[in-house]
């Protein structure tokens, strides 16, 4: 289930001809978005997050992501190790609802921040 985007790039020949062909580019995650945690009617529990998982729509579709790791990537004020960009780690650990949505927990809770941004759900562990 690697995501495909394709685009055109136009080659020239050795004998001055041109072509264009169309390259795809292959990622191994697929996207989905922070809602928000876990909450009852008053109380709110952050060490869970809640992600609409893209594409998907069902409770059923949701069991293949099951143990795929999550990756937040935000950019940081200040640079370590040459780069600005930080990343947290989670796992999907079950569904919630019926309508795509599922649990994750994260090694350290994400910021509240981080609401509606997007995160990277990777297609590995494998389980097939």
């Amino acid at each position: 289930m690697a995501v495909c985007k394709g685009y055109r790039t136009q080659f020239t020949l050795p004998t001055g001809s041109s072509i264009s062909v169309l390259l795809h580019q292959f990622y191994l995650y697929s996207k989905g978005r922070f809602l928000g945690f876990k909450r009852g009617q008053r109380a709110q529990h952050e060490n869970t997050a809640l992600i609409q998982l893209e594409n998907v729509n069902s409770k059923e579709e949701t069991t293949y992501y099951e143990g795929k790791r999550v990756a937040y990537l935000f950019r940081a004020p200040t640079a370590k190790k040459g780069s600005n960009i930080r990343c947290m780690w989670g796992r999907i650990t079950r569904p919630h609802g019926n309508s795509g949505v599922v649990r994750a927990k994260f090694r350290h809770n994400l910021p509240p921040s981080a609401m509606g941004s997007t995160v990277r759900v990777m297609m590995y562990p494998s389980n097939i």
